[in-house]
């Protein structure tokens, strides 16, 4: 053992390596530490200093900041909470693809006369291209014209000269009642009645002259009932629940003229914004006139409720002015900062 260790300090003797270093200033040879620059802003290539600048190296296999993703607007955030209340109490969605609708569906189904102020181009978008829709239910639209013209099923009508090229004029609707009409009338279709619950929540178009509280474009929410023997407490209890898991419980009715309903009721509710009792929607029991001509039985009501969804989503985020929620005037980052709906249910 002692042999071989005299070997390895022989060898390391005779073979030992010397290795010199000559050490002297480099270019960037400095006294003061100064901490590299991150990021190469603007200001830097206006002064033209960043080329006495020292950056440091980018990593690019280091995790980034995640992007800002997209934000969901307060109008989406109360719909969301809405849709899930009326598929909490059992109601079913409405189809509401089709923004361009007839007259015969948005006016004549639900017994509004052709004369009706409603219908002229101060009050509805009329469409030039397609200016008319041909796809009708004959048979239907005959009992629908009777109806107006003559009268029946205990009413007289309007007494009118009903014309089918009034009904045939292509507008931007202006309601998604025009919807519970086809989807009552598909109801009437079937061989025995079942009592249904329908909802809807999608825009709608009105002329309407633009101020705080409205807009020509807004979002309607409508409800509907149809059953056996609804009544107008019926219609007061379901909309004073509906509202109630709004957590909007101050409420006023006040009695009202719909062509398509009757009775008829205005629901208003408190602003704490503005201080002041809010038209936030209409409601009423359909008209025999309106439901008899699409086959339902006689006996069967329905009791039905509409409201904008812009006011509603005003007084739960006590906002004065509606432009500043929906249009060209919303501030982006209200939209950022906006907190998550959490209605008083």
């Amino acid at each position: 053992m002692l042999n071989f260790v005299l070997l390895n300090y022989f060898l390391f003797y005779f073979h030992r390596k010397e290795v010199g270093y000559k050490v002297s200033k480099g270019d960037n040879f400095t006294l003061s530490i100064s901490k590299a620059e991150v990021d190469l802003t603007p200001e830097m290539i206006q002064s033209g200093s960043w080329k006495t600048k020292t950056f440091k190296e980018y990593n690019f296999d280091a995790l980034g900041v995640p992007p800002a993703a997209g934000h969901l607007h307060p109008l989406l955030k109360v719909r969301a909470q809405y849709r899930q209340i009326f598929l909490e109490m059992g109601f079913t969605e409405m189809p509401t693809q089709n923004f361009v609708e007839s007259c015969f569906w948005n006016f004549d189904s639900l017994f509004q006369p052709q004369q009706h102020p409603a219908r002229d181009a101060h009050d509805t978008f009329f469409i030039s291209e397609p200016r008319v829709a041909k796809d009708f239910p004959m048979d239907y639209l005959y009992r629908v014209k009777q109806i107006h013209s003559e009268g029946g099923h205990g009413s007289q009508g309007y007494k009118v000269d009903w014309k089918i090229e009034e009904a045939e004029k292509n507008i931007l609707r202006t309601h998604t009642t025009a919807n519970s009409a086809r989807m009552l009338y598909r109801l009437a279709q079937q061989k025995e009645f079942k009592p249904v619950k329908y909802f809807s929540i999608d825009r709608v178009f009105r002329n309407e002259n633009v101020d705080d509280t409205h807009l020509a474009e807004f979002h309607q929410i409508e409800g509907s009932v149809a059953d056996y023997g609804l009544t107008l407490g019926d219609l007061m209890g379901i909309i004073q629940e509906f509202f109630k898991k709004l957590g909007i419980t101050k409420l006023r009715f006040k009695p009202a003229y719909n062509p398509y309903t009757e009775p008829s009721m205005e629901i208003f509710s408190y602003h704490e914004g503005l201080k002041k009792w809010v038209e936030i929607g209409n409601s009423g029991i359909f008209r025999p006139e309106m439901l008899l001509p699409m086959g339902l039985p006689e006996n069967v009501s329905v009791i039905a409720w509409g409201l904008s969804l812009e006011r509603p989503t005003m007084i739960k985020y006590k906002i004065d002015d509606i432009r500043t929620l929906i249009g060209p005037k919303v501030n982006l980052q209200m939209v950022y900062d906006n907190p998550i709906c959490i209605l008083d249910n």
